[in-house]
């Protein structure tokens, strides 16, 4: 039963998934010590174990990945500690600028059709 307490990833890229997307729930809150702590602990997993084990797997594109990984989730620390909000988030391993994705607006048009006035005109 306490076997099953933590989570025990598949291979370096599962554990590395599972990073990511700690990551980008936490890379928004407010900055405490605990949340510095916790990032330096992931980030020091990264270095070690997961780029370990990329390299034990015969992929080194992946062991490049989790150390390009780490430093990315290092330089949050540094924007965050100097008071500056983080923009952007961490996808398929790699920094994503929120200026990078597109923004789609949905035009609300007043129709006779139902579906709460999105109706589309093609």
């Amino acid at each position: 039963m306490t076997e099953d307490h933590f989570y025990q990833p598949k291979d370096s890229k599962d554990a590395m998934r599972y990073i990511e997307r700690l990551f980008n729930r936490y890379k928004d809150a407010p900055i405490t010590q605990e949340l510095v702590d916790y990032n330096h602990n992931l980030t020091a997993s990264l270095r070690d174990d997961i780029a370990t084990a990329a390299t034990a797997e015969m992929v080194p594109n992946r062991h490049d990945a989790a150390i390009k990984m780490a430093d990315e989730m290092d330089r949050w620390a540094r924007v965050r500690a100097a008071g500056q909000p983080y923009r952007g988030e961490l996808k398929h391993f790699k920094f994503v600028g929120e200026a990078s994705t597109p923004r789609f607006k949905a035009r609300t048009i007043k129709n006779n059709q139902r579906g709460a006035m999105r109706g589309s005109r093609h």
